[in-house]
């Protein structure tokens, strides 16, 4: 079946071995840019993903951390009120230990979600040229038997 240019492609067996050596050459660079492209794609991609949830997350913990002081200082006042015959100062500081608790176990869970999320590795890249080596390997293992 002729090519683009009208001529028919060499059969297999019309190809010179510097011929078939140099079409090897460029598939392979060929196949490794590919994969270079798709490292980059895919770290592009889980990057943007961090952000993005880093982002929404940062916004969300403002807003819940502004909601929060207001209603941590009302309970304060609520508990000098009721539990501690109008002295204020101690119910400021069971909010204190109580928030403590809180950023331990918060600073915690954010040790744990940024282990688990890093670092942003290209796995079906690297997975791919594994595949693409031991292919290599064997072909040269077969042809050399």
């Amino acid at each position: 079946m002729p090519d683009g240019t009208g001529t028919p492609p060499p059969r297999h067996d019309d190809r010179s071995v510097s011929e078939l050596v140099f079409d090897v050459a460029e598939k392979s660079s060929s196949l490794v840019r590919e994969e270079i492209e798709l490292a980059k794609t895919e770290i592009t991609e889980k990057v943007g993903k961090i952000l993005r949830g880093s982002v929404v997350g940062l916004a969300a913990g403002t807003f819940a951390f502004l909601a929060l002081i207001l209603v941590m200082e009302g309970v304060a006042w609520l508990l000098a009120e009721e539990v501690f015959d109008g002295n204020a100062w101690p119910g400021f500081f069971v909010e204190a230990a109580l928030f403590l608790l809180i950023a331990a176990a918060a600073g915690f869970f954010a040790y744990r979600s940024v282990q688990a999320g890093a670092p942003p590795l290209p796995e079906q890249a690297i997975e791919e040229a594994k595949l693409t080596k031991a292919t290599l390997e064997s072909g040269v293992k077969a042809g050399k038997e």
